[in-house]
């Protein structure tokens, strides 16, 4: 059976451990979260990522499938993890990358991805197809949706069948969050209904059986629902347990399913616990992490200048103005002007600016600013006053006062807080 079959099959058997996803292809965020499964000790890591990032084509990162595999792979392994214990899965797989184009062009276009993604070892993949793409209907029909997602299921089949080794294990779902937050402000979300959940698993098991996938089926193990849970430029929806009652209870009938909760991020630590307890048991986490990654070179960058003064790098000036120079990445997303709109691009939890740290002049200012603050050791009175929560662990000497160290820390303080509330162990699945 493969890891995440029998997650599931435990969960439901009532041992409450959930899994977090890193969605995420930042190298030092993925480094964090090898270097949290491997203290932990955890069954493995599971790494996702999006169809924007990564497909045939490169995505805005440049690689494919297979790319990314040796990618993460090579990090894992100087974290001390090895290879049985990274788990590769695909989000948002199906035509999101295309929606400008036919459906049946971006179908095609998706088919040759998911083949990709299941070749390159890919094992968990998010059959979404939710989207409308040019000519389509808004929104579409569940029929249409699982349709789609029932011609993917079956191109990641015949892949596996090329490949062999441990077959793929399938997310669904149509009520699916925009990836990386919401653009408009929110106050509340309405909670997916428990009939609408159940009419999303039904019709996607007739469907997939009526194309000939009834063992695919068996391999699904998770469905895309609305908890309730968003994130805006400035504010976060909390998870709320009892309007998301109904639909928690909604599963029982299906043995082998979980909720799968997108945008979790920046939720307290006692909503995403009772997120697994009410059997979202995956929990995906992406711009937090870049966020918290930001949050780290801000406060990096101000110890610089404190220290360093006139020798500083000018690291966090750089990295805004080329945001200010190139608009791509955040144009349609911070509609604010003027001291907000500076807001935004700084400070924003949607955290655009995680599409900006490959750019060559950020690169090179932020290899500049952690060579002169890894000189020597920082000192304390400026990590106490810019890294408040790491000052203790660094007196104890468990974090040296180095950047990249505080760096890493910092981001495995968000990650610690998904791990504890999933509270799985390599225990869990042995």
């Amino acid at each position: 059976m493969t890891p995440l079959l029998e997650f599931v099959q435990r969960h439901k058997s009532g041992n409450g451990a959930g899994i977090y996803s890193v969605c995420s292809a930042n190298p030092t965020v993925l480094e964090a979260a090898f270097a949290e499964a491997a203290a932990r000790d955890l069954p493995f890591a599971l790494i996702e990522a999006t169809s924007n990032q990564v497909n045939q084509d490169g995505g805005y990162t440049g690689m494919t499938p297979a790319d990314f595999r040796e990618f993460a792979l090579e990090l894992a392994a100087r974290a001390g993890l090895s290879e049985d214990r990274v788990l590769l899965g695909g989000d948002h797989l199906g035509p999101n990358a295309w929606q400008d184009e036919v459906a049946t062009q971006a179908m095609e276009k998706a088919e040759i991805m998911i083949s990709a993604y299941v070749e390159a070892g890919f094992r968990k993949i998010h059959l979404d197809c939710s989207m409308s793409c040019a000519g389509d209907p808004v929104p579409l029909t569940d029929e249409t949706v699982a349709a789609r997602a029932a011609q993917l299921a079956k191109v990641a089949e015949a892949a596996h069948q090329r490949v062999g080794g441990e077959p793929p294990v399938y997310v669904i779902g149509t009520e699916v969050p925009v990836p990386g937050g919401a653009q408009e402000a929110l106050d509340e979300l309405a909670v997916t209904t428990p009939d609408a959940a159940i009419k999303t698993i039904e019709v996607h098991r007739r469907v997939f059986e009526e194309a000939g996938l009834s063992d695919a089926w068996q391999r699904v193990i998770a469905t895309v629902v609305q908890p309730g849970v968003e994130f805006d430029h400035h504010d976060v929806i909390d998870y709320d347990p009892i309007k998301a009652k109904a639909l928690s209870a909604s599963l029982k009938d299906y043995p082998a399913l979980v909720f799968e909760a997108h945008s979790t991020d920046y939720q307290t630590d006692e909503a995403l616990a009772n997120l697994v307890d009410d059997h979202f048991g995956i929990l995906k986490v992406g711009p937090g992490l870049t966020f918290a990654l930001r949050e780290a070179y801000w406060a990096l960058d101000s110890i610089e200048k404190d220290w360093l003064g006139a020798k500083a790098s000018g690291f966090r000036e750089a990295a805004v103005q080329v945001m200010k120079d190139n608009t791509e990445y955040w144009q349609k997303y911070y509609t604010a002007q003027g001291a907000a709109l500076e807001m935004d691009l700084e400070f924003s939890l949607s955290d655009r600016i995680r599409y900006y740290w490959p750019d060559e002049t950020i690169s090179n200012a932020l290899q500049r600013m952690m060579k002169n603050l890894s000189e020597r050791d920082i000192p304390l009175p400026l990590i106490s006053q810019y890294f408040p929560n790491l000052y203790g662990a660094v007196r104890r000497g468990e974090i040296k006062a180095k950047p990249d160290e505080l760096t890493i820390a910092h981001i495995r303080k968000v990650l610690a807080s998904y791990a504890e509330a999933c509270s799985i162990s390599k225990g869990d699945l042995s």
